[in-house]
Protein backbone atom coordinates (compact mmCIF):
# COMPACT_ATOMS: atom_id res chain seq x y z
CA UNK A 1 0.00 0.00 0.00
CA UNK A 2 1.16 3.35 -0.75
CA UNK A 3 0.63 6.19 1.70
CA UNK A 4 0.37 9.89 0.75
CA UNK A 5 -0.44 13.06 2.68
CA UNK A 6 -1.40 16.73 1.65
CA UNK A 7 -0.53 19.49 3.81
CA UNK A 8 -1.92 22.52 2.70
CA UNK A 9 -3.96 25.55 3.83
CA UNK A 10 -8.00 26.25 3.25
CA UNK A 11 -8.31 27.52 -0.02
CA UNK A 12 -5.21 25.70 -1.79
CA UNK A 13 -7.13 22.52 -2.95
CA UNK A 14 -5.50 19.52 -0.86
CA UNK A 15 -8.66 18.42 -0.89
CA UNK A 16 -9.32 18.11 -4.29
CA UNK A 17 -5.77 17.45 -5.23
CA UNK A 18 -5.87 13.41 -3.29
CA UNK A 19 -9.40 13.04 -4.43
CA UNK A 20 -8.17 13.80 -8.26
CA UNK A 21 -4.85 11.77 -7.12
CA UNK A 22 -7.13 9.00 -5.80
CA UNK A 23 -9.36 8.88 -9.51
CA UNK A 24 -6.78 9.20 -11.71
CA UNK A 25 -4.54 6.27 -10.28
CA UNK A 26 -8.23 4.72 -10.10
CA UNK A 27 -8.61 5.02 -13.58
CA UNK A 28 -5.46 3.09 -13.75
CA UNK A 29 -6.96 0.12 -12.43
CA UNK A 30 -5.81 0.24 -8.49
CA UNK A 31 -7.69 0.60 -5.62
CA UNK A 32 -7.78 3.89 -3.47
CA UNK A 33 -9.40 5.81 -1.20
CA UNK A 34 -8.75 9.61 -0.58
CA UNK A 35 -10.03 12.05 2.68
CA UNK A 36 -9.58 15.21 4.16
CA UNK A 37 -8.69 16.15 7.69
CA UNK A 38 -9.61 19.18 8.97
CA UNK A 39 -9.19 21.24 12.10
CA UNK A 40 -11.12 24.65 11.91
CA UNK A 41 -12.51 24.97 8.44
CA UNK A 42 -11.88 28.34 6.82
CA UNK A 43 -9.37 29.59 4.73
CA UNK A 44 -5.62 29.39 5.46
CA UNK A 45 -5.82 27.25 8.31
CA UNK A 46 -3.80 24.27 8.45
CA UNK A 47 -5.19 21.12 6.78
CA UNK A 48 -4.38 17.70 5.95
CA UNK A 49 -5.47 15.27 2.80
CA UNK A 50 -4.86 12.27 2.30
CA UNK A 51 -5.03 9.29 -0.65
CA UNK A 52 -4.35 5.18 -0.09
CA UNK A 53 -3.43 3.35 -2.94
CA UNK A 54 -3.12 -0.18 -3.88
CA UNK A 55 -3.17 -3.10 -6.02
CA UNK A 56 -6.19 -5.47 -3.27
CA UNK A 57 -9.47 -3.90 -1.51
CA UNK A 58 -8.30 -1.14 1.08
CA UNK A 59 -9.89 -2.01 4.35
CA UNK A 60 -8.41 0.52 6.75
CA UNK A 61 -10.45 3.38 7.60
CA UNK A 62 -7.76 5.84 9.55
CA UNK A 63 -6.21 9.11 9.48
CA UNK A 64 -2.59 8.10 7.59
CA UNK A 65 0.14 8.38 10.06
CA UNK A 66 3.11 6.50 8.16
CA UNK A 67 3.07 7.81 4.84
CA UNK A 68 5.40 6.88 1.76
CA UNK A 69 5.80 10.41 0.91
CA UNK A 70 4.07 13.78 1.46
CA UNK A 71 3.40 17.41 -0.70
CA UNK A 72 3.51 20.40 1.15
CA UNK A 73 1.41 23.05 -0.88
CA UNK A 74 2.24 26.13 1.48
CA UNK A 75 6.20 26.27 2.80
CA UNK A 76 5.16 28.04 5.20
CA UNK A 77 3.68 25.32 7.29
CA UNK A 78 7.16 24.00 8.01
CA UNK A 79 7.47 26.56 10.78
CA UNK A 80 4.23 25.65 12.04
CA UNK A 81 3.45 21.73 11.62
CA UNK A 82 5.77 18.70 11.75
CA UNK A 83 5.28 17.93 8.20
CA UNK A 84 7.51 14.64 8.61
CA UNK A 85 5.96 12.74 11.12
CA UNK A 86 5.79 9.65 10.79
CA UNK A 87 7.23 9.78 7.61
CA UNK A 88 9.08 6.70 6.22
CA UNK A 89 12.48 6.37 5.01
CA UNK A 90 13.01 7.14 1.31
CA UNK A 91 9.88 9.46 1.14
CA UNK A 92 9.41 11.95 -1.22
CA UNK A 93 8.97 15.68 0.62
CA UNK A 94 7.44 17.47 -2.51
CA UNK A 95 7.07 21.56 -1.70
CA UNK A 96 5.72 24.22 -3.53
CA UNK A 97 8.80 26.68 -3.11
CA UNK A 98 11.02 28.78 -5.30
CA UNK A 99 14.19 27.45 -3.32
CA UNK A 100 16.27 24.56 -4.51
CA UNK A 101 15.48 21.29 -2.91
CA UNK A 102 19.27 21.12 -0.89
CA UNK A 103 18.26 24.71 1.46
CA UNK A 104 15.62 22.77 3.41
CA UNK A 105 17.48 20.86 6.19
CA UNK A 106 15.71 17.54 6.25
CA UNK A 107 17.65 14.07 7.47
CA UNK A 108 19.09 12.06 4.62
CA UNK A 109 16.84 9.70 4.85
CA UNK A 110 14.19 11.63 2.83
CA UNK A 111 14.25 12.45 -0.61
CA UNK A 112 13.56 16.49 -1.00
CA UNK A 113 12.00 17.74 -4.34
CA UNK A 114 10.47 21.54 -4.76
CA UNK A 115 8.40 22.98 -7.40
CA UNK A 116 7.38 26.36 -7.70
CA UNK A 117 3.34 25.73 -8.00
CA UNK A 118 2.34 29.32 -6.88
CA UNK A 119 4.28 30.95 -10.59
CA UNK A 120 2.77 28.28 -12.76
CA UNK A 121 -0.60 28.63 -10.67
CA UNK A 122 -1.03 32.29 -11.33
CA UNK A 123 0.40 32.16 -14.93
CA UNK A 124 -2.53 30.27 -15.55
CA UNK A 125 -4.89 32.43 -13.34
CA UNK A 126 -5.57 29.69 -11.36
CA UNK A 127 -6.94 31.47 -8.53
CA UNK A 128 -6.02 35.04 -7.31
CA UNK A 129 -2.49 36.53 -7.24
CA UNK A 130 -2.33 36.61 -3.68
CA UNK A 131 -3.54 33.17 -2.68
CA UNK A 132 -3.52 30.82 -5.87
CA UNK A 133 -4.41 27.36 -6.62
CA UNK A 134 -1.86 24.92 -6.69
CA UNK A 135 -3.20 21.76 -6.22
CA UNK A 136 -2.75 20.74 -9.79
CA UNK A 137 0.59 21.92 -10.25
CA UNK A 138 2.13 19.96 -7.22
CA UNK A 139 0.16 16.55 -8.70
CA UNK A 140 2.06 17.23 -11.95
CA UNK A 141 5.68 17.52 -9.79
CA UNK A 142 4.23 14.30 -8.03
CA UNK A 143 3.96 12.11 -10.98
CA UNK A 144 6.61 13.17 -11.84
CA UNK A 145 9.09 12.40 -8.93
CA UNK A 146 7.19 9.13 -8.13
CA UNK A 147 5.40 7.34 -10.91
CA UNK A 148 2.50 6.57 -8.85
CA UNK A 149 0.80 7.44 -12.18
CA UNK A 150 0.94 8.47 -15.43
CA UNK A 151 1.17 12.22 -17.19
CA UNK A 152 -1.93 11.35 -19.30
CA UNK A 153 -3.93 9.62 -16.84
CA UNK A 154 -3.37 12.95 -14.11
CA UNK A 155 -4.44 15.31 -17.12
CA UNK A 156 -7.93 13.52 -18.01
CA UNK A 157 -8.60 12.86 -14.11
CA UNK A 158 -7.84 16.59 -13.61
CA UNK A 159 -9.99 17.61 -17.06
CA UNK A 160 -12.81 15.18 -15.30
CA UNK A 161 -12.89 16.42 -12.14
CA UNK A 162 -11.91 20.43 -11.92
CA UNK A 163 -14.86 22.26 -13.62
CA UNK A 164 -13.63 25.76 -13.71
CA UNK A 165 -10.71 26.02 -16.23
CA UNK A 166 -9.94 22.56 -16.89
CA UNK A 167 -7.31 23.06 -20.11
CA UNK A 168 -5.41 25.74 -17.51
CA UNK A 169 -5.07 23.30 -14.83
CA UNK A 170 -3.93 20.49 -17.33
CA UNK A 171 -1.56 23.04 -18.70
CA UNK A 172 -0.31 23.62 -14.74
CA UNK A 173 0.31 19.62 -14.59
CA UNK A 174 1.92 19.41 -17.46
CA UNK A 175 4.50 22.37 -16.82
CA UNK A 176 4.87 21.58 -13.35
CA UNK A 177 5.97 17.87 -14.47
CA UNK A 178 8.71 19.17 -16.36
CA UNK A 179 10.11 22.04 -13.73
CA UNK A 180 9.81 19.74 -10.21
CA UNK A 181 13.59 20.38 -8.93
CA UNK A 182 14.63 17.03 -7.44
CA UNK A 183 17.95 17.34 -4.91
CA UNK A 184 20.97 16.93 -6.49
CA UNK A 185 19.37 17.63 -9.69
Amino acid sequence: MIEIRIHGRGGQGAVIASQVLADAVFQEGRYVQAFPAFGVERRGAPVMAFTRIDDVPIRIHTQIYTPDHIMVLDPTLLDVVDVTAGLKDGAWILINSTRPPHTFTFPDRYRVATVDANAIAVKYRLGPRNAPIVNTAILGAFARLTGIVSLETLCEAVRSAVPIHPEENVAAVREAYQQVAEEGR
